[in-house]
């Protein structure tokens, strides 16, 4: 048995990405999502969550604008670790719960200075934080690099090709950015949420992840499914 998390990042960016998650998760695809808990659209995704009690909603931690911009000093450890840790409350204030895991716009986790405040909050917490958990980040599925557009790579055809080269017997975590475009949110990735959308709704996805034995999870099996998988 293969496990694989298909996770929809940037949930409550916009409307229009908010309705391309819970579409998917309707459709049986996507499992998980990544909520910006202070964006506009926040308070509709939280009530989008509440009525889908299968899908596992974690927070998408923003520290940075949509043009790299930083929110907060990255230098300032202090405020950064408040920062997180509001978004976390606030997160848990509006859910009733805590996230299902934790990760991070713009991958800004990954900066040397934020990579302890993270682990720690996330240990604190106990929650799985990308790349420091069981489940394996798999960010191939992406249509966009050096500034350039590559809607080809984001086709149903790629995918699959995509899945057959990625998937183990460990845990893999499909990252995705579907949604419907909109004047609510402008983001340098723009027409290829719409794409992306298209090819996680495809039913030729659907067919190889029977096909192939592909058990759909999110992150709030991840212990279990460790321990089937003797990982």
């Amino acid at each position: 048995m293969k496990y694989l998390i298909v996770n929809g990042y940037d949930f409550g960016a916009s409307r229009g990405i908010n309705r391309g998650i819970v579409e998917l998760h309707e459709l049986g695809v996507l499992t998980s999502t990544s909520l910006m808990i202070a964006m506009p659209a926040a308070a509709e995704a939280t009530v989008l969550a509440r009525n889908a009690p299968r899908l596992g909603v974690g927070l998408h931690v923003e520290l940075t604008r949509e043009d790299g911009c930083e929110l907060v000093d990255f230098s300032d450890s202090q405020r950064c670790t408040a920062e997180i840790a509001s978004q976390i409350d606030r997160f848990s204030e509006r859910l009733g719960r805590l996230p299902t895991h934790i990760d991070s716009h713009q991958n800004v986790h990954r900066d040397r200075r934020l990579r302890p405040l993270f682990q720690e909050l996330a240990e604190h917490y106990a929650l799985p934080l990308r790349e420091h958990s069981p489940a394996r980040y798999f960010s191939g599925f992406y249509g966009q690099w050096d500034g350039e557009p590559h809607p080809e790579h984001i086709g149903i055809e790629s995918l699959l090709k995509m899945l057959d080269d990625e998937l183990d017997e460990r845990i893999t975590e499909l990252s995705c950015h579907p949604g419907y475009p909109g004047p609510d949110f402008e983001s340098p990735y723009d027409s290829e949420r719409a794409i992306e959308l298209r090819t996680l709704s495809d039913p030729r996805l659907r067919e190889y992840l029977e096909n192939h034995s592909v058990r759909l999870i999110n992150f709030s099996d991840v212990a279990l499914s460790e321990s089937a998988c003797g990982i």
